[in-house]
């Protein structure tokens, strides 16, 4: 900002207020301390609970909407599942409803993982995939392509196995 006065003594006041004005959001942030996920700017309550103090740019915290309460079964509505706490228990027939839904995600994607994996031998064709007109005239790129088939045939193979030997392990969980 510029400001042109004929009196130097009220140029340099002015000069002098816009500079403390400037000043004043750098002197209003104050220190800022992390305690896990929360912020805070009490230094009091900061050091209570072992806070740490945030260091570098500015910090600005948007906080999030509060989901609504459930609507409780006596009010004769559906109630939504409700939140559980750490170590909080479900009932067995809601982890068995739980397991079979994770056992059919996985079932899912292993017929997606073993399509992929026949696709990509097809493609492999035994470590001779079909060359294309600009693989004849540069065999460079045949050799790149044909090394990227086969690592990424052997990819989708381990994560086929992955799959598998996750299922193998849920099966244990349905019979609780």
């Amino acid at each position: 900002m510029l400001i042109f006065c004929k009196n130097r003594q009220a140029s340099a006041v002015l000069l002098s207020l816009c500079m403390g004005l400037a000043a004043l959001p750098a002197l209003a942030q104050g220190q800022i301390y992390r305690c896990g996920n929360e912020y805070t700017n009490n230094p009091g309550d900061a050091k209570a609970r072992g806070c740490r103090l945030v260091e570098g740019g500015n910090l600005t915290i948007v906080e999030g909407a509060r989901p609504a309460p459930a609507a409780s079964a006596a009010n004769g509505s559906a109630a939504a599942p409700r939140a559980r706490g750490a170590g909080e228990r479900v009932g067995a027939a809601e982890q068995r409803a739980r397991d079979s839904d994770a056992r059919a995600i996985l079932e899912a994607e292993l017929r997606k993982a073993e399509a992929r994996v026949a696709e990509l031998r097809a493609e492999y064709n035994n470590g001779e995939p079909v060359k294309t007109p600009a693989e004849v005239r540069n065999p460079k790129l045949y050799q790149d392509r044909l090394t990227d088939i086969k690592a990424t045939l052997e990819r989708a193979e381990a994560d086929v196995a992955g799959i598998k030997r996750e299922l193998t392990r849920t099966e244990g969980n349905t019979g609780r």
